[in-house]
């Protein structure tokens, strides 16, 4: 898995052909890490990316490090290889180099990725985690996915996998929110213990669409500590945070749809 990847989660003030062009600009930069997922509704747009790079000699397929995710709807096994070979149609690809379980909670399954009763509350269900975890190990038995692992997971939470009596293959990586603010520490020493990587999203600060983030909290890239390392180093303030996760042995994902950024974050060396 190569230690910086480029995000392709888009917020309603960006559109998917956004990122499937800034897809684009980050494989011709030097990224072959993509991470993508079901619910960012862009696999089509991104697949197309990727496969346009391919097409022009740029890189080749197993150059490219593909990371997908499994939607809270999917959990029941019998719909987890389904939900990964529509995946694979909308990219146009044969198989995922990584293929996470996208959250621990699950909603009721079906095809509406966000169901609701009457009162306009999401429907929540409750399938074994394992169950999820056995299904996506014939996923990978199947040669659909290379690898397979999970995202937004804690400790107990990858232990109910870890432990499973009957267990395949373990979670390669747990994806989860980290950043200076929120350096995961803990969960990145248990992970290490047990050979798991710790990648790392919004590494740059949160998405700060309202209903995501207090708009009074800090913002990753002004705080003024990591303002005076990058101006004591000559780089700029995204550059240091995400060199700063790399050296704590996280894998950085990083999200940018300017071109000049995106070039940016990837000369952390």
């Amino acid at each position: 898995m190569p230690v910086i990847g480029f995000g392709t989660y888009a917020p309603e003030t960006y559109t998917k052909e956004q990122a499937g062009e800034s897809t684009k600009v980050a494989i011709e930069a030097g990224y072959r890490h993509i991470d993508c997922a079901f619910i960012y509704g862009n696999e089509v747009e991104v697949g197309q990316a990727i496969r346009s790079k391919i097409a022009d000699g740029t890189v080749k397929r197993e150059e490219i490090f593909y990371t997908g995710k499994l939607w809270s709807n999917n959990h029941v096994p019998e719909r987890v290889r389904p939900a990964l070979e529509h995946s694979l149609k909308d990219l146009g690809l044969d198989y995922m180099d990584l293929f996470l379980i996208h959250n621990p909670v699950e909603f009721k399954p079906g095809d509406d990725p966000f169901p609701k009763d009457e009162n306009g509350k999401l429907i929540f269900n409750n399938t074994d985690i394992r169950d999820t975890w056995k299904a996506l190990e014939a996923c990978k038995d199947a040669g659909l996915v290379r690898s397979i692992g999970v995202s937004n997971f804690n400790r107990s939470q990858l232990e109910l996998i870890l432990n499973m009596p009957e267990l395949k293959y373990k979670p390669v990586c747990d994806q989860v929110e980290c950043h200076i603010f929120l350096n995961q520490s803990k969960l990145l020493e248990f992970c290490k213990s047990r050979d798991i990587v710790l990648v790392g999203y919004s590494v740059l600060g949160s998405s700060r669409v309202e209903y995501w983030i207090d708009q009074n909290s800090p913002k990753v890239l002004e705080d003024p500590v990591l303002n005076r390392v990058a101006e004591k180093l000559n780089r700029n303030p995204a550059q240091v945070a995400m060199r700063y996760l790399l050296q704590k042995g996280v894998v950085v994902l990083a999200k940018s749809f300017s071109p000049e950024r995106i070039k940016q974050n990837f000369q952390v060396n």
